[in-house]
């Protein structure tokens, strides 16, 4: 079976399609009448003589393509009803949709809305992703000095990552997604879906949102290197550890918040690369809570000095 990937008002859909493999199922089709025929029947199942007085075609000729149609495997018969004394077969079409393929030329694998594998993971991003396109904000830290510290962040490129992860369910969005926190700040613009990658120190979005988040980063001690959590009353402060969390917009609660953050940059690292790497793990159980949170820790176990490997720590 093949797809047809189709677009209407700026959203992306997928229908079913017959591959047509020889040029018999052509000429089933490649015919004026026939063609009526298959739309008429396409919008409600017919049976002849209904198919001939609605499209004014004699119901002889109605007959002889009707024939034509089902030999080439293009229509069969959905119901028979009995009508004036006899009984009267309603076709309809076997596919709503066909696609001819020629050998050679440039193929493409299409990662959208067709993939499905984790539905712990689809159930988690559903209301970042609607009707098959991303639908939230990415914010990222300003990496110029900005915040009461003055700070640069160096963990915006990890918003490339998340995207292109993203994009194996929905197709990218045609207006930006991807924001520097000072311009959401500067903007107003915290009502939508928010992506927020970074800790509050390099993120001013992310130190907005801290205090109402059941995972916290602990902001009495600069430079805000420990992360304390609500859910076991445990803190944590090693470099390496990192938050993943989902939670409802404070600033907007038909909306929501995915948070990817860390002590450093490392932890925030971390916390993408459980989602980018290990979503059957870190999703598994996910039941449409509204706020969800885990704390993950990134290694080095080949001592090449890049994280290679992460683990769920709560």
């Amino acid at each position: 079976m093949a797809k047809l990937l189709k677009e209407k008002n700026n959203q992306d859909f997928v229908k079913d399609a017959k591959m047509i493999t020889s040029p018999r199922m052509l000429k089933g089709l490649f015919n004026d009448v026939r063609w009526k025929i298959l739309k008429c029947i396409a919008e409600k199942p017919g049976y002849p003589a209904e198919i001939a007085k609605k499209l004014k075609i004699h119901e002889q000729k109605v007959y002889y393509h009707i024939r034509q149609l089902e030999a080439n495997g293009i229509i069969s018969v959905v119901m028979k009803k009995e009508h004036s004394g006899a009984l009267a077969k309603y076709y309809a079409p076997k596919s709503y949709a066909f696609a001819l393929e020629l050998p050679g030329g440039e193929e493409r694998r299409l990662n959208t809305a067709l993939k499905e594998e984790n539905t712990d993971f689809r159930t988690f991003i559903t209301p970042f992703i609607s009707d098959g396109r991303f639908n939230a904000k990415i914010v990222v830290g300003s990496p110029d000095p900005h915040g009461p510290h003055q700070v640069r962040a160096r963990d915006g490129h990890y918003a490339v990552e998340l995207a292109m992860f993203f994009g194996q369910y929905a197709a990218i969005p045609r207006k930006p997604f991807v924001f520097l926190d000072t311009d959401v700040k500067s903007q107003k613009l915290y009502g939508d879906n928010l992506v927020i990658i970074g800790g509050v120190l390099t993120n001013m979005i992310a130190k907005d949102i801290n205090r109402h988040s059941p995972i916290r980063f602990d902001e009495e001690q600069f430079p805000y290197r420990t992360i304390f959590s609500t859910q076991t009353n445990k803190t944590y402060s090693d470099e390496d550890l990192g938050i993943v969390l989902k939670m409802v917009n404070p600033f907007n609660t038909d909306k929501f918040v995915l948070f990817a953050a860390g002590n450093t940059h490392r932890g925030t690292k971390a916390a993408v690369c459980a989602m980018t790497t290990m979503a059957d793990e870190l999703f598994f159980g996910y039941k449409k809570e509204d706020n969800w949170g885990r704390i993950v820790q990134g290694f080095d176990l080949d001592g090449d000095g890049r994280m290679d490997a992460v683990k769920v720590v709560e």
